[in-house]
């Protein structure tokens, strides 16, 4: 007997992501310690065209540093008034905006640091799998020594800064499609 493998396809345009409840534009609640940042922005295909049926997923550790998992056994404390999760679809032009923490610094491999990151997950029409990269904040002291942003190029770590354009407020794009100012994505 020969089995035929199932074709791959990517998300079609009438494909609806689920679970809206986990969309949420505020990730914090009444309570949730650390400092506060809005991240606005565009998610935009390689021609600068806006994709409008894009929605981002975002995990984060909370202030002191600790994500609220399992595997996360750090001696930390979990706040309980931060999730740490969720998600963001974005309107008619691609636009999105959330509200959450500045998180804390993780630990890395081999005994280093990672500075305080956003992951961010992108799902949108044409993409079998969704992407992966994460969202820096410009200016941080800990970037200079963050393993996986210093396996970066230089010329390419500017599309994982958010960068600050008021107090609080930071601006972030998405840039699909292989243009030299594609976001940077990353295997896992």
């Amino acid at each position: 007997m020969t089995l035929t493998a199932t074709t791959s396809h990517t998300v079609g345009p009438y494909y609806h992501i689920g679970l809206t409840w986990l969309n949420r534009e505020d990730l914090t609640e009444e309570g949730t310690r650390g400092e506060r940042v809005a991240i606005t922005g565009q998610v935009v295909d390689g021609n600068g065209n806006f994709v409008n049926d894009a929605m981002l997923e975002v995990w984060q550790a909370n202030a002191a540093g600790k994500y609220r998992h399992p595997e996360d056994q750090q001696d930390k404390p979990l706040d309980p008034h931060f999730q740490g999760f969720g998600r963001v679809p974005v309107d008619a032009e691609g636009r999105f905006r959330f509200t959450t923490i500045k998180p804390g610094t993780v630990p890395g491999l081999k005994g280093t640091t990672q500075a305080p990151h956003l992951v961010v997950l992108v799902f949108a029409r044409g993409l079998v799998k969704h992407l992966l990269t994460r969202i820096y904040f410009d200016g941080e002291p800990a970037n200079a020594a963050d393993p996986l942003l210093a396996c970066v190029p230089e010329e390419r770590r500017g599309t994982l800064l958010a960068r600050a354009d008021a107090a609080g407020h930071y601006q972030w794009n998405v840039i699909l499609q292989g243009t030299d100012a594609e976001t940077v994505f990353f295997d896992y």
